[in-house]
């Protein structure tokens, strides 16, 4: 991911040093698990986690060099790692590595980077719902109109849609929690997973030591399945944060101007229009979730690889596990930004709601008629004409709103009273549920954020 689009506490989980840092701990853990069954000194595990743990800690360009080098003459990352590790221990470093394959290694760095940065998107999700929450409150009664094929419906509240966003946020984080169980997992099996050289408690204690759980069976890789669950959950994730940039970048246009993202002091729309004010955020945010949905086919794919293993999926994996965790922390915590700040503009909605004469009010007018006894397709008709005739009637110097029509509708005169038809089309009849939806969601209903 470009550095626009790049927060350094997730990027650094990325970066080299990290993912030497983390190689390390790996074989030091295997060493120290190997000492304690006896297979090698106790002595050389200690200087080797000593001598190593000085070595990362002094890491420099230099050792990105060095290792770099190596590599250029090895062509195997691994192998480069561990003779520049060697250089560093001394003698003791023949016990490193004992017994294990460059997978064990890589594998489970892996993991733990993608618990790493699991861990930045559950806060950063936790952010997305602290915005919603108070959206969600603070307009739990503002009323706005509804819209199904983007045309208006009934009326509802703007609160309530911010809660059907929480409700889809906190199902995203429950999704991002069970991605990161199944991804969490140590493989420390050898070559083609056998244990044939190695003990599977040192497994066991890397894993322990790690915060992960091993892999039931490994066939020298840990199985892509896992993986490519968790990037369909990043994924659906994306999608979720889509869909509420999409309803603020339509509740922007200059004919609904219902919501409003911040705008800046100094901020500029366009160099040609010094009127602009664009939904700039939300639309960045559209890009952001295609990138980060970009990179299921490639887990999908990942999946089948050749017998016990081939590297097909490394090439894959050195590009999307970066970019779509990178991707996707960016997005969130932009999104939580936007959310917070978002302004909402209260009389526009009532405005609106209002706007084509009263005829959002159809549905509870045909309910009237049919409790008041009129056959519901007779009723249908009956509402319907006098929708129509306000729809056509709109704008014009003559034309009456859907309540003049229906008050002068001869199939309806004497059938409801104008009691009834006043409840009828009161939007806050349309809130009534509303508490319960937010007992639901938020286990309270106050009408402001605690």
């Amino acid at each position: 991911m470009v550095p626009r689009y790049t927060r350094p506490e997730m990027m650094a989980i990325w970066a080299p040093e990290n993912r030497y840092r983390i190689w390390f701990e790996i074989e030091a853990l295997a060493c120290e698990a190997m000492a304690e069954l006896g297979e090698i000194p106790g002595e050389a595990a200690e200087i080797i986690r000593g001598r190593g743990d000085a070595a990362i800690a002094a890491f420099s360009q230099l050792d990105l060099d060095r290792i770099d080098a190596i590599e250029a003459e090895t062509r195997h990352d691994v192998i480069a790692f561990l003779t520049w590790l060697a250089e560093k221990i001394g003698p003791e470093s023949r016990f490193v590595h004992l017994g294990m394959t460059s997978s064990d290694v890589l594998d489970t760095c892996l993991a733990v980077q993608l618990t790493q940065a699991t861990d930045l998107l559950l806060a950063d999700v936790d952010a997305v719902l602290s915005a919603l929450k108070k959206q969600a409150f603070t307009h739990k009664y503002t009323l706005t109109i509804g819209r199904s094929h983007g045309i208006h419906a009934e009326p509802t509240s703007f609160g309530l849609k911010m809660a059907g966003h929480y409700a889809e946020f906190e199902r995203n984080r429950t999704r991002l929690l069970t991605a990161r169980a199944e991804i969490a997992t140590c493989a420390i099996s050898g070559a083609v997973g056998t244990f044939a050289h190695l003990d599977p408690r040192v497994e066991s204690y890397v894993a322990k030591k790690l915060g992960l759980m091993p892999e039931p069976v490994s066939t020298q890789i840990i199985p892509r399945d896992r993986h490519a669950a968790y990037f369909c959950a990043l994924a659906v994730i994306a999608s979720g944060i889509e869909r509420l940039a999409t309803e603020v970048r339509h509740l922007q246009r200059s004919e609904v101007r219902e919501v409003e993202e911040f705008f800046h002091p100094g901020q500029k729309g366009s160099s040609a229009m010094p009127h602009k004010r664009n939904p700039v955020l939300s639309e960045n945010l559209t890009g952001l979730a295609r990138l980060v949905r970009s990179h299921v086919i490639p887990a999908l794919e990942n999946v089948a690889l050749w017998h016990e293993r081939d590297i097909s999926h490394s090439s894959v994996e050195r590009n999307i596990c970066p970019d779509a965790t990178v991707g996707l922390d960016f997005a969130l915590v932009r999104l939580a930004g936007m959310m917070d700040k978002l302004i909402v503009y209260p009389e526009q909605m009532a405005a609106n709601i209002e706007s084509l004469g009263g005829i959002v009010h159809s549905g509870e007018v045909l309910l009237a008629l049919a409790r008041a006894g009129v056959l519901r397709e007779d009723a249908y008709k009956i509402v319907q004409r006098c929708a129509m005739a306000t729809w056509t009637q709109l704008g014009k110097p003559n034309g009456r709103t859907f309540r003049e029509n229906l008050d002068t509708d001869p199939d309806i005169a004497g059938r409801i009273t104008p009691e009834v038809l006043d409840a009828a089309m009161d939007s806050c009849s349309h809130l009534k549920a509303i508490d319960d939806r937010y007992r639901v969601v938020f286990g309270e209903t106050g009408s402001v954020a605690g």
